[in-house]
């Protein structure tokens, strides 16, 4: 039986903050089940607004508190026995016994809610946050549109999605731009890494100069802010549900310095658009392998630098051995995983 290669040679799960939800999916009172990072998870909001993520399974018979359970007051009730958990994971009630058991309590998820977004904190090394998700202005001022929202689940990695900024070459080939952008990175001091651009939007009247800049927080977590025909912010995430799978989300605001009216017209047409060069992408990201050494040229763009920006969120010692088993297995003829 043929040995089976891993498709990257870094793990699986980055460190950063991460997606799970809009806030407004989550309501007071709300049970909600979650996947991400290979895990079962729960969200739910306690009577008073408070809102937490907790690993899914009760510790006493292994019930999914996603499916059943009820919020009651500021906790979670377990739908098969009724133990019930606050918003820490601490067990702070078995209503027919004497007595909590020891090491009863459900790991809790670190969270935080910004820009309408629901954002949990994944560490393999069970590290406490070391950055925060700053507010974006255009997600709740009135000058601005309301989030047009866009979802996708894609069979690729973090990492690979985000390099797809700065290879510039691609741009052509796969989405027929005539004219190749150049990204000029400024900072990559992680976890923040900033790229502009400029751009050309081609229109009826003729072409429109304008500029690109590229905001990211770890591979969670990034802003776009395209000026020029119009003011379009887009806030992006990218989160792993398991070993092979990341949900995408895309949310797009629009300024409306133009009028409501056009501005509601330029962010359908630019999330088309952008929704169009997903899909082209989406073939090439869930077939292709990575390569630690590739053979880069003149004009492929700043892939070195971002690389090396990358290995900031993963442990020195998980990438050591996930790059050891990836060359043991390509040299041992292993098949790449499909």
């Amino acid at each position: 039986m043929t040995a089976v290669a891993p498709r990257f040679p870094f793990p699986r799960y980055p460190r950063g903050w991460f997606q799970v939800a809009y806030s407004d999916e989550i309501a007071p009172g709300q049970v909600v089940p979650l996947k991400y990072f290979g895990k079962d998870l729960v969200a739910f909001r306690d009577e008073s607004g408070k809102l937490s993520v907790l690993d899914a399974f009760c510790p006493h018979l292994g019930a999914h508190l996603g499916h059943g359970g009820k919020v009651v007051g500021e906790g979670i009730v377990c739908p098969f026995h009724a133990w019930k958990f606050d918003a820490t994971g601490k067990c702070v009630e078995v209503p027919y016994a004497k007595k909590i058991p020891p090491k009863s309590d459900v790991p809790c998820w670190p969270v935080t809610e910004v820009n309408g977004l629901v954002m949990v904190w994944h560490d393999i090394d069970k590290a406490a946050p070391s950055w925060t998700i700053p507010e974006v202005p255009e997600s709740n001022q009135e000058e601005w549109t309301p989030y047009w929202r866009q979802r996708w689940q894609l069979r690729t990695h973090n990492q690979e999605m985000a390099e797809n900024v700065v290879d510039t070459a691609h741009f052509k080939f796969v989405h027929g731009m005539k004219i190749k952008p150049e990204p000029h990175i400024v900072e990559s001091n992680s976890p923040h890494l900033r790229m502009v651009t400029k751009t050309i939007v081609e229109t009826p009247s003729g072409d429109v100069g304008g500029e690109l800049a590229v905001d990211c927080l770890g591979f969670g977590f990034s802003t776009s802010r395209f000026t020029g025909l119009v003011r379009t912010t887009v806030v992006a995430s990218v989160t792993p549900i398991d070993d092979e799978m990341v949900d995408v989300r895309f949310s797009f605001a629009v300024h409306k310095e133009h009028g409501a009216d056009i501005a509601r017209g330029i962010g359908k047409a630019f999330t088309k658009e952008i929704a169009r060069q997903l899909e082209e992408d989406k073939p090439i990201w869930e077939n292709k392998i990575y390569l630690p050494r590739p053979l880069l040229c003149d004009g492929d763009g700043p892939i070195a630098v971002f690389r090396k920006w990358c290995r900031t969120f993963y442990p020195d010692w998980y990438v050591e051995q996930a790059q050891r088993e990836f060359d043991a297995s390509r040299a041992a003829g292993a098949g790449v995983s499909q």
